[in-house]
């Protein structure tokens, strides 16, 4: 058996019903979303690693570069990027794969990009995104590893609590993960 960090964390699952009411903000003039077609593994593990680095997002890191591809080929699984001055600054997945409901399965900002105020109306971008499909609902789920404005920007933006679970995740010690000592058990 490999050697894993083991770390305890409460997963919110979140659910909207239907479009926010309230308009979007829009992002600022300097930044732009990109959908990526067809991104490469290199691509993707760059963006998840570099966003996911200080909020255990570790699964995707144990999967195969052949696993990974297929699921970046699936055609209702889209990358979105923001950039910056032509850097990348976050992205988001959208799986669409439980249709007719639409799952927000990533979603963050690169660490530079972390408190510059783009966080709110990129993830409105996101939940634009996906009414404008014509989906019967949106979910996505937070847990205690991610950004504590995490929470709060996805109720703002019109999500709802649906449960909480304690999850406890075996981490592999190969992965060279940072896990924040409060997430140890």
């Amino acid at each position: 058996m490999e050697p894993v960090a083991r770390v305890t964390v409460t997963v919110t699952f979140l659910r909207m019903d239907r479009p926010p009411a309230a308009p979007s903000p829009g992002l600022p003039p300097d930044y732009q979303v990109v959908r990526v077609e067809k991104p490469t593994v290199g691509f993707y593990r760059y963006l998840y690693d570099t966003v996911g680095a200080d909020y255990v997002w570790w699964l995707r890191r144990t999967m195969s570069d052949g696993e990974l591809a297929a699921l970046l080929r699936d055609p209702v699984v889209s990358i979105n990027v923001l950039y910056n001055g032509g850097q990348p600054a976050g992205f988001y997945e959208l799986d669409g794969r439980g249709w007719p409901d639409m799952n927000l399965s990533y979603f963050g900002l690169m660490p530079h990009a972390i408190g510059s105020g783009v966080g709110f109306p990129f993830l409105r971008h996101a939940v634009d995104t996906v009414w404008r499909e014509g989906p019967r609902g949106m979910t996505v789920n937070t847990c205690t590893a991610d950004h504590p404005r995490a929470m709060p920007t996805y109720l703002r933006a019109g999500f709802r609590t649906l449960r909480q679970v304690r999850e406890l995740w075996n981490v592999p010690l190969r992965l060279g993960m940072r896990i924040p000592e409060r997430l140890l058990t």
